[in-house]
């Protein structure tokens, strides 16, 4: 019988505590020899192949120097509900609603995101995204709208990086058009999106209206790919009230073959490059 995935909590956990103890300068040995067991058990617990006690989570915490009692808590409760599966509800205009889908773009290495009523998150614009926000339902605040725009700043920064993960995007042609904020802010949107695309990362591609029928006619989703082979595949589908991560290999995989398909029926970059300026000229 294979073993369960890990979690999305626990990935989270893992990456953490390689992240902490590098940064504390301890090897897998010291960590090891600190809470009494062998350094295997340190590597299942980094790779989130195995859960870590929280006596041993304090204890390991302690050893790399972390004494900020409340982000001790933090983690402490995040290895609580490390084996909780699925949901990341949404808690209103908070970076914590996001933190799952935050996470796995700061680690992961091929993104792949299929948009088809609005330009991918990490290529947006902050007055484009401001105008999405404005315009939620749930009617919030000028200072809740501003943290949200700055954190969607702040994760594009992730392209920016020496060691960028690839990213192909799947943008419909229904997103290029719709007129978000109107022609002032549409057109600074578009030629972003066509900087974007000249970046050898970067893959942009257009699945024109006349498309017809496809295997994107349900619902927008983005597609998370590790460089650790302890990490498997991540599906991230956004909805009104939050956010669905899919882990099981039947779920990802079904995602990632609907993505192939549609690649092969959006345009070339070539001609895809082209339409949106297209787009782009006729604002």
């Amino acid at each position: 019988m294979s073993q369960p995935r890990p979690t999305v909590r626990r990935r989270r956990l893992a990456s953490l505590l390689v992240e902490l103890r590098e940064g504390a300068g301890k090897s897998m040995d010291e960590a090891a020899e600190r809470i009494g067991c062998h350094k295997t058990k340190i590597s299942r617990i980094e790779n989130a192949r195995l859960g870590v006690s929280l006596g041993e989570l304090r204890d390991l915490l302690t050893f790399y120097g972390i004494d900020d009692a409340a982000y001790v808590e933090e983690l402490v409760g995040l290895a609580r509900r490390s084996g909780e599966r699925g949901w990341t509800r949404h808690l209103g205009a908070t970076f914590s609603s996001y933190v799952d889908h935050i996470d796995y773009e700061q680690t992961s290495d091929y993104i792949r995101s299929y948009q088809p009523l609005l330009i991918a998150g990490l290529a947006q614009t902050a007055d484009y995204a401001r105008e999405l926000y404005r315009n939620n339902p749930e009617m919030m605040s000028s200072s809740e709208v501003d943290d949200l725009v700055n954190t969607r700043m702040q994760r594009q920064e992730i392209l920016e990086k020496s060691d960028a993960p690839r990213l192909t995007v799947i943008q419909g042609e229904a997103a290029l058009r719709t007129q978000v904020g109107g022609a002032a802010i549409m057109k600074p949107q578009l030629d972003r999106l066509c900087t974007l695309a000249g970046r050898h990362n970067i893959e942009v591609q257009v699945l024109p209206l006349n498309s017809g029928a496809h295997a994107g006619l349900v619902c927008a989703f983005v597609v998370f790919g590790f460089p650790t082979p302890a990490f498997s595949d991540v599906v991230c589908v956004e909805h009104v009230t939050g956010s669905l991560l899919m882990e099981t290999e039947e779920e990802t995989k079904r995602y990632t073959l609907a993505f192939d398909s549609l690649r092969s029926a959006a345009l070339s970059p070539t001609a895809s490059l082209d339409l949106i300026q297209q787009v782009r000229h006729e604002l």
